[in-house]
């Protein structure tokens, strides 16, 4: 039985070895590892070259842009000058019936003075009578 006793006793201190041994001693120790100053250099320099860039896009997009609303206003302004070419004729001979003495005539008279000239004011009338 002694044996057996002694085998129960190994048993016994193993085991309150193991209980009494903290579960961090058998952890491997974590290393903190720190960055290191050449990469944040690199990462401020790729980060500063991103913000470049998007900056550069910005001013593209933007400068396009204005591109397009100065080649619109050109179109829009061509087209009014079409349009205004196109009423010259009707403006000429609404002009040539006007009757001066007439009450429209009177209002025209009237009208026409803010205008460089009598042709200007009647493209005007007419187009917007259009």
């Amino acid at each position: 039985m002694d044996a057996i006793d002694k085998l129960l006793a190994q048993v016994k201190t193993e085991y309150t070895e193991r209980t009494n041994t903290p579960p961090q001693a058998n952890l491997n120790p974590v290393k903190l590892v720190l960055p290191n100053r050449k990469s944040d250099v690199l990462i401020d320099k790729l980060l500063s070259d991103v913000q470049a860039d998007f900056l550069e896009k910005d001013a593209a997009e933007a400068l396009r842009k204005q591109e397009e609303l100065i080649q619109e206003k050109i179109r829009q302004e061509k087209l009014k000058a079409k349009q205004r070419e196109a009423l010259e004729k009707p403006a000429k001979e609404w002009l040539a019936k006007l009757d001066p003495l007439s009450s429209e005539g009177l209002w025209f008279e009237r009208f026409a003075q803010g205008y460089p000239s009598k042709l200007a004011a009647a493209i005007d009338y007419l187009q917007t009578n259009s």
